[in-house]
């Protein structure tokens, strides 16, 4: 075999190669929806009282779970067999129920739209996991937030009981004050729902 035949061949070898792995990247639009179970940390020392600002240790203050809603729509761009990467944009109805010192019980609403940029790695077609940063902007709420954004982390797992239905679960943690009185109080949301992915030709 000579030069130049060895030549065409590693060429052709290297233009499969190429065709091989651009037919791996597909693109797959869907929507995501389910239930938040949210809350706010307690913070460093104690929780702070927004409604009582004069007594921001007392021991009975409470911010306990939330339960409400997400939906979301996200477009799955996969780059190999085990990695997509994952944009989307979520309604996320977050927030705490809040108990003050004289047991008045008050439930704290903040609603976000979110964009994430999430890392996929899905293993034999089924099952996967997931994280990413987001960025989450306030569209309404019924308290004084501290800040009108917040940014945080996602991890998750989810797993494909159809080639277009899937189940998944998540955590998102928030490293922006939500209430930020003498300590800082920020989100924590556990959520699971489900997802449909749309075949696209």
């Amino acid at each position: 075999m000579n030069k130049r035949t060895k030549g065409i061949l590693i060429l052709l070898f290297l233009f499969f190669g190429i065709v091989q792995t651009h037919s791996q990247v597909s693109f797959r639009p869907g929507f995501r929806g389910g239930a938040n179970f949210s809350h706010f940390t307690k913070g460093s020392n104690y929780y702070a009282d927004p409604y009582a600002p004069a007594y921001p240790s007392v021991s009975t203050v409470d911010y306990s779970t939330k339960t409400d809603f997400y939906i979301g729509f996200y477009g799955t761009l996969k780059l190999s067999k085990y990695y997509s990467l994952q944009p989307e944009i979520d309604y996320s109805s977050q927030g705490s129920n809040y108990r003050s010192g004289t047991n008045n019980e008050i439930t704290l609403d903040v609603d976000y739209l979110s964009f994430e940029v999430l890392n996929k790695f899905t293993f034999n077609d089924r099952f996967n996991m997931h994280f990413g940063p987001t960025l989450d902007f306030v569209t309404s709420t019924n308290f004084n937030t501290d800040a009108n954004v917040d940014m945080a982390f996602v991890l998750g797992m989810g797993i494909n009981l159809t080639r277009n239905f899937g189940i998944e679960g998540r955590v998102k943690k928030g490293i922006i004050p939500v209430v930020d009185f003498n300590d800082n109080h920020t989100n924590v949301v556990f959520s699971i729902g489900g997802t449909y992915t749309f075949d696209v030709k």
